[in-house]
């Protein structure tokens, strides 16, 4: 039997590979309205650039911060509207 390995989203971490992935994702679904989303597009760019020359302990320190803000955000934002969770996060699906 193989052991699952927890789930722990202080050491989550994410490939440089993986980081550029979900940037192209985005980049993609702004392209679906490109005029509107200009400056989107052109950020999220940028963003590219940044991780492509960074190191990867530096990216991981860096996603690793972003991505456990990002689970406090959400923790906050589900006490603070006094809902389930599930129903916070069909609507940031939305």
């Amino acid at each position: 039997m193989v052991k699952k390995k927890s789930f722990d989203p202080d050491n989550l971490v994410l490939t440089k590979g993986e980081i550029l992935e979900f940037c192209d994702r985005v980049i993609q679904k702004w392209n679906k309205h490109p005029s509107k989303n200009a400056n989107n597009i052109l950020a999220m760019n940028a963003v590219k650039t940044g991780v492509t020359w960074t190191d990867d302990e530096s990216l991981k320190a860096i996603w690793g911060e972003i991505i456990a803000w990002v689970f406090e955000l959400l923790y906050e934002n589900a006490k603070a509207h006094d809902e389930e969770w599930a129903n916070v996060m069909k609507k940031l699906k939305k």
